[in-house]
């Protein structure tokens, strides 16, 4: 695929489609990696993004209850 390199203020970049950039999961950053004498784009991913809307959602729903006894019966502290 060829992009053309365009003027932004004072400096130049490309543009991505609108397609590209839901295809990729790319928002508002990139990480930019230089390899081999290539340019790599990739989404930055959040791992933890919207994890506090689903904790609560799967407090709501009850999916946050221990699968297994935190003591066991036969468990010794001596």
């Amino acid at each position: 695929m060829q992009v053309s390199v365009v003027q932004i203020g004072n400096s130049k970049g490309i543009r991505l489609s609108k397609t590209l950039l839901e295809k990729y999961h790319i928002t508002d950053k990139v990480e930019l990696i230089l390899e081999n004498d290539h340019i790599v784009l990739k989404a930055i991913a959040e791992p933890r993004k919207n994890w506090e809307e689903a904790f609560a959602e799967m407090h709501q729903n009850g999916d946050d209850k221990l699968l297994i006894d935190s003591v066991f019966e036969d468990e010794n502290w001596d």
